[in-house]
């Protein structure tokens, strides 16, 4: 009898060797060599069953023929958004998130109101019985087109884990949509592994990827995230596929956000944001509204401030929160929640350095409300306002809000699309907004009711808040 072979696969890059050793010399990681039994079988050859009659050969840049495809419409302006404009034919994408966040929900009800396609749902999770009860949770009648009333739904729901099985389904059914839920529920005979091992993840995700580059159907992916938020599975998955989208939030809180970590047919800086209901996941269209706490006139709490940020090209207004208290513990504390904790220590060094208030026996908590996760530096004024404004214990109008980095001498630096910013605040109501005074160049003032004040430097800011 033949002895089985065996090598060590990185779980991180994918790079695999005959030993184990304890640095992967492709990506620089310790530990993270795991043993794989080789199957007798590979998977080139398990591919090519689901190949097309058609043989590959060089051809010249100048003879290949290009036409514009159209995409595939969600239903859903957030997802689109996210997607470039749409799901493209032919593209894989993947999903990643915390258990629980809500990823199935969220593809089961956009396929559900796919109208014309017929979408194969395969789950390796849940019993087809689960999947209708979510189905009628979410105010989604399977057995009815949405169109006419009567009309049978597209949607097919095979529950299977293994992808040899999985492919006879697709040759039977000849879907226009494939959705694999999840990825680490899958396995292939060609592996003698468990599911969600390295191998069998790697395996089943380059079967998948063959099949959506050479029949030009979709296919989406949904995968799991480990402890570090990175999803699970090796790094590989993640360069294969055309699409990463993160989906976080906390469970806590009733905002989710779908982020593009990598988008070969789109822009990564899009943001979708949705509110998680009884019935399911709703698309947020206006998330400034939800995202600034209702505090009447006159009723200022110290440490709040209201900033104008960008996501992508969408515009947010949103609530910086902070809290100044004194260390009772002897070493001052420093904490951030939603934002970047460094890019915090660098504000308050220049609140010391530049300003002159100085914070090293104080306790300094900084939150973004709602519960997202905010990059743009464009805050900065904003959180150095919130925490002035808690450490004097003196609340901010909330009819100001501001815009602006703050740079390491202090200086109020330009943003982008200073004219969405604040045609936003404009819109909500506000009443003044403090900007970077480069911003003014070639800005009219005349198309917004709002009052602009230009300042150069965060001193200028300060005194027209506080006086």
């Amino acid at each position: 009898m033949a002895k089985d072979k065996t090598a060590y696969v990185c779980s991180s890059c994918g790079y695999d060797s005959p030993k184990w050793i304890g640095k992967c010399p492709a990506c620089g990681e310790w530990n993270t060599f795991q043993e794989v039994k080789l199957g007798k079988k590979t998977t080139s050859a398990v591919a090519s069953e689901f190949r097309l009659d058609v043989k590959s050969s060089p051809i010249s840049m100048s003879k290949i023929e290009t036409e514009e495809e159209p995409r595939i419409n969600m239903g859903d302006g957030e997802l689109n958004r996210v997607l470039g404009g749409g799901l493209v034919p032919g593209s894989m994408t993947l999903l990643g998130g915390e258990p629980g966040i809500g990823k199935s929900t969220l593809i089961l009800q956009t396929v559900m109101r796919l109208k014309g396609m017929k979408v194969l749902y395969v789950s390796g999770e849940e019993s087809a019985r689960q999947l209708k009860l979510r189905a009628d949770r979410i105010n989604l009648n399977p057995n009815l087109d949405h169109d006419s009333g009567s009309q049978p739904s597209n949607v097919l729901v095979v529950c299977e884990a293994m992808i040899e099985t999985v492919f006879e389904h697709i040759k039977a059914v000849g879907p226009d949509l494939v959705v694999i839920d999840s990825i680490q529920t899958m396995a292939t005979e060609t592996v003698e592994s468990s599911p969600g091992s390295v191998t069998q993840i790697r395996e089943c995700a380059a079967m998948l990827l063959k099949f959506a580059k050479e029949t030009n159907t979709p296919v989406i992916v949904i995968g799991h995230i480990n402890k570090e938020g990175t999803i699970a599975g090796p790094k590989i998955l993640e360069h294969m596929v055309d699409t990463v989208l993160q989906f976080e939030g906390d469970q806590h809180y009733m905002y989710r956000i779908v982020r593009a970590i990598k988008n070969r047919f789109g822009s990564t800086a899009e943001l979708g944001i949705y509110e998680m209901v009884h019935n399911g996941l709703r698309p947020v269209e206006n998330p400034s509204e939800l995202l600034l706490s209702d505090v009447k006139e006159g009723e200022e709490l110290s440490g709040v401030a209201v900033a104008c940020s960008i996501e992508g090209v969408r515009p947010l207004l949103i609530e910086t929160q902070a809290l100044v208290s004194t260390a009772a513990y002897g070493t001052p504390q420093r904490s951030a929640t939603g934002f970047d904790l460094r890019r915090l220590n660098m504000l308050l060094a220049v609140l010391e350095k530049r300003v002159g208030f100085k914070l090293p026996q104080r306790d300094v908590f900084l939150n973004i409300a709602g519960g997202i996760r905010v990059t743009d530096p464009a805050i900065d004024l904003s959180v150095i306002a919130a925490v002035l404004s808690s450490n004097v214990d003196t609340g901010i109008p909330r009819d100001i809000c501001f815009t602006g980095e703050v740079g390491l001498s202090g200086e109020v630096r330009p943003v982008s699309r200073i004219a969405q910013r604040i045609a936003e605040a404009d819109k909500l109501g506000f009443r003044k907004i403090i900007i970077p005074k480069a911003n003014m160049n070639g800005l009219d003032k005349g198309k917004f009711k709002i009052e602009i004040v230009p300042v150069r430097k965060v001193e200028e800011a300060l005194r027209e808040l506080f006086g």
